[in-house]
């Protein structure tokens, strides 16, 4: 298994991962398989989505909060509950399709790890599955 670190800035953003998830399958030699990725934390998630236009992930972060509002009828006392909530909704993993040395993606995809209760350092965690 390997992990991933990522840093984030902010209480809320997705950040581009996509580089470091192929360097991982680069490196590894694996050709045919897939990669499983992991979050291992309650208020953060992961997700593929466009990475063409920035914007997208802006619009993401904006509508969630609408749609799950910091504050609200909470009763969670760490102030973190719409992040519990916001990364239930996008879920903890992701299953990767890998062919000819590299992470099967659409033309504008991205795989991007969504901090919900930032800023803070964080780990995905990655393990290869060979193709039987």
């Amino acid at each position: 298994m390997q992990q991933i670190d990522v840093k984030t800035g902010s209480r809320e953003e997705l950040v581009d991962i996509t580089d470091k998830v192929q360097r991982i399958v680069a490196e590894s030699g694996l050709e045919e398989g897939a990669l499983l990725l992991f979050c291992a934390h309650t208020t953060a998630a992961l997700t593929v989505n466009e990475n063409a236009d920035p914007s997208v992930m802006r619009d993401i972060v904006v509508n969630m909060a609408t749609l799950v509002p910091h504050s609200g009828d909470y009763r969670h006392a760490e102030g973190n509950s719409d992040a519990h909530i916001k990364s239930s909704l996008f879920g903890p993993s992701l299953l990767l399709v890998v062919s000819r040395g590299q992470v099967v993606l659409g033309t504008w995809q991205g795989v991007y790890f969504c901090e919900f209760d930032g800023p803070r350092s964080r780990k995905v965690w990655a393990q290869l599955l060979p193709a039987a």
